[in-house]
């Protein structure tokens, strides 16, 4: 009997083996279509898309791409040391290949120019040698022009790169995979004449040589046009040129951020609180500083893979009311197209076959509308709204927190200490985000957050004048509203002392008090401190704190330190033995329940009703009346959540606070709620910012990140 139980084991270990190896590479190759079969009807597809018959009219109605600039965020994936990005262990975590013979790199070679883009390569099968590409979606639309169409199937993507338009069932195969969407390139490239290899952690891209055979220029209805006539399609990207600033002394008041102080650092020590005057988180102290020189236009570089004949570098453009200048150079292998437009425009750019042609469009209406399903549970959308005649471009992610494997967290740009900011392109990679929005106020000169963040039920930044938060759980729930933290210190006597702000880098006159959620030690934010240490519920001592920034108090693992500042009257009550009662309440209680909290304000909509007040939260009439690009959050009646970015009206500026408010309840915000905006408005998807040219965000304390786990 035994020797039977071996045989019949024997017997179906061979026969189930074979089946166990080739299922996940069944499984991994589902989305992909067959190579050979498929053919003939991709090639027939590529060619379903018609020329332009005439410059200005023809080539108006068709419908074209906006590319935004990429910038480089390779280097900063070393930077935090001991954080491991989250998308790490989870970029493949489908059923794959063996490891063994799957390539993966975060840098592409396209015809010579390294990339930060990831990439990843399959076998086809489990026994073929041919390997199927796949690239991530936003960096190749952003680096060579392949533009992504509008998608209801997160699992397809259409795609048009001048005569290759591959649509509906010929559409490109889509899987996101924690951080980043792949999309498969392989029967693209060959379509596009691309060769693709692999070398190391470097793919490699070349597409044949173009030349530049014409220059083109004509007026449209809505502005200007550019039209450059190509020999063969060719990688194309669009760039923001950065201009040093007429003067190096910045303004006092920056007009798109007056929550910042635009001080140089080195102003620090002379005046550690010195802030802009309009925001009463920061104290008003009068600086001469000159203003710098307006900047009539801005210039943006075109840059296609393509060379272009002496011949065409003789001719001269007309400028216009809309084109301030306009230029064509030879860089090596690249002919760039140079632009100098009005400040807060975008030049719409977009490819077109039979002939090939890249149109570029100086007009102020630059956004092209777009709704992609990008994974499942997370939406891209970009479109105009209208407030009589006024039209914004909305760029915002609509997010499904009910989805699997969708989480939502607050992030910090240095973790794991609250105090820190870099860019949100960098906060988050290094997170391993799939999508993020800058989130609550910060202190540009500390570099500390002026708001509530709450996370894991820790307060590591308390909330502020009543300023607006929004909370959540990962049972998708969330609530908007206006948030207090109320704490009291009692002493033996039953006197109660309140406690003015938790883990706050706001200072004014009262008792701060600061646990190790804030960090292992708290250094006076400001002079003549008092700082009481309390450890089990007992006070240990009291020292005087000395100059600000200059000493560091430890803060007990099983306490806190209070921070006495201008009112020194309840020092008698802290003598060292002295036993203490902390209570803690939050308004409106129901905060209390949420794990994760973040701070903005003014709150814009409550229960589908424009509920501005900014006045009540703190904030300043002159704060209240300017216009800036403005970054949102909100929920809708599907219970999804709405991250949004709002930029300059067309031909305009950018959203005032009604406005804004107004944007959102027509979006069908239910709740909404404005976060820290102006320069640094910044919306991340999948490895790029969607919104906005990197180079020209600025540089964030905190966002809100969406994760995708499998």
């Amino acid at each position: 009997m035994k020797g039977n139980f071996f045989y019949w084991r024997i017997i179906f270990l061979v026969s189930i083996l074979p089946v166990l190896a080739i299922a996940p590479s069944l499984v991994w190759n589902q989305p992909a279509r067959a190579q050979e079969g498929e053919r003939a009807a991709l090639i027939h597809a590529s060619r379903a898309r018609q020329g332009m018959n005439s410059l200005a009219d023809s080539e108006s109605r068709l419908k074209p791409t906006e590319i935004l600039s990429h910038s480089s965020f390779e280097k900063t994936l070393t930077m935090r040391q001991g954080l491991k990005p989250l998308s790490d262990s989870r970029l493949l975590a489908q059923s794959v290949p063996p490891s063994s013979i799957i390539r993966q790199g975060r840098q592409v070679s396209l015809n010579g120019r390294i990339l930060p883009l990831t990439w990843t390569q399959q076998p086809a099968n489990s026994t073929s040698g041919n390997f199927r590409t796949w690239i991530a979606d936003l960096g190749l639309m952003q680096s060579a022009g392949v533009d992504l169409l509008s998608s209801a199937d997160s699992a397809q993507q259409p795609v048009q790169w001048f005569s290759v338009s591959l649509t509906g069932a010929q559409s490109l195969a889509a899987r996101a995979t924690g951080s980043y969407r792949y999309l498969d390139v392989t029967d693209f490239a060959t379509l596009a004449g691309w060769e693709i290899s692999a070398d190391g952690n470097i793919l490699k891209i070349t597409s044949q040589t173009a030349s530049v055979t014409g220059i083109r220029q004509a007026e449209i209805e809505s502005g200007d046009r550019i039209v450059v006539d190509l020999d063969r399609p060719a990688p194309w990207q669009v760039n923001f040129v950065d201009k040093p600033s007429p003067s190096p002394t910045p303004t006092p008041n920056p007009p798109d951020d007056p929550t910042k102080p635009a001080i140089p650092l080195q102003n620090l020590r002379a005046a550690p609180n010195l802030e802009t005057p309009d925001d009463p988180t920061k104290p008003a102290l009068p600086q001469q500083i000159t203003p710098a020189a307006p900047i009539a236009g801005q210039e943006w570089s075109i840059a296609i893979d393509a060379k272009v004949a002496p011949a065409l570098l003789q001719d001269t453009f007309a400028p216009s009311q809309q084109l301030l200048s306009l230029k064509v150079e030879p860089d090596g292998a690249q002919t760039k197209v140079k632009v100098k437009i009005p400040l807060g425009w975008r030049p719409q750019v977009f490819s077109l076959g039979n002939p090939n042609r890249l149109v570029i469009d100086i007009r102020p209406d630059s956004l092209v509308e777009k709704n992609i399903v990008w994974a499942p549970g997370v939406q891209w959308r970009q479109q105009y709204q209208s407030l009589g005649t006024a039209r914004f471009p909305v760029v915002w992610l609509e997010v499904n927190p009910r989805q699997s494997g969708v989480k939502i967290r607050p992030i910090l740009s240095n973790p794991p200490t609250d105090q820190g900011t870099a860019p949100l392109l960098q906060t988050a990679e290094v997170s391993g985000t799939a999508a993020a929005i800058n989130a609550g106020f910060f202190n540009r000169i500390n570099r500390l957050a002026l708001g509530a963040i709450r996370r894991d039920n820790k307060w590591l930044s308390g909330p502020i004048l009543n300023r607006g938060a929004i909370a959540w759980n990962d049972r998708g729930e969330f609530a908007i509203d206006r948030l207090t933290l109320q704490e009291t210190v009692i002493t033996p006597a039953n006197q109660p002392l309140p406690v003015s702000h938790l883990n706050s880098a706001y200072v004014q006159p009262g008792i701060g008090r600061y646990t190790p959620d804030w960090g292992t030690t708290y250094t006076p934010l400001s002079g003549n401190e008092i700082v009481v240490t309390v450890a089990d519920e007992r006070v240990v001592s009291q020292s005087p704190g000395g100059a600000p920034g200059t000493t560091s108090f430890p803060i007990p693992a099983n306490g806190y330190i209070l921070a006495l500042r201008s009112d020194l009257s309840p020092t008698s009550q802290f003598t060292p033995g002295t036993l203490l009662r902390l209570e803690t309440n939050t308004f409106p209680a129901d905060f209390n329940r949420f794990p994760y909290i973040l701070g903005g304000g003014p709150v814009l909509v409550q229960n589908s009703r424009v509920v501005l007040d900014a006045k009540a939260e703190g904030f300043s009439d002159a704060y209240v009346r300017q216009t800036a690009i403005r970054s949102a959050i909100g929920r809708n009646a599907a219970g999804n959540l709405l991250i949004v970015a709002v930029h300059n009206r067309a031909g305009g500026a950018g959203p005032n606070f009604a406005e804004l408010a107004q944007i959102l309840q027509q979006m069908g915000a239910v709740d909404a709620l404005n976060l820290d905006g102006g320069s640094s408005t910044s919306l991340y998807l999948g490895g790029s910012l969607l919104d906005r040219p990197p180079s020209t965000a600025a540089r964030v304390h905190n966002a809100i990140g969406i994760f995708i786990q499998p």
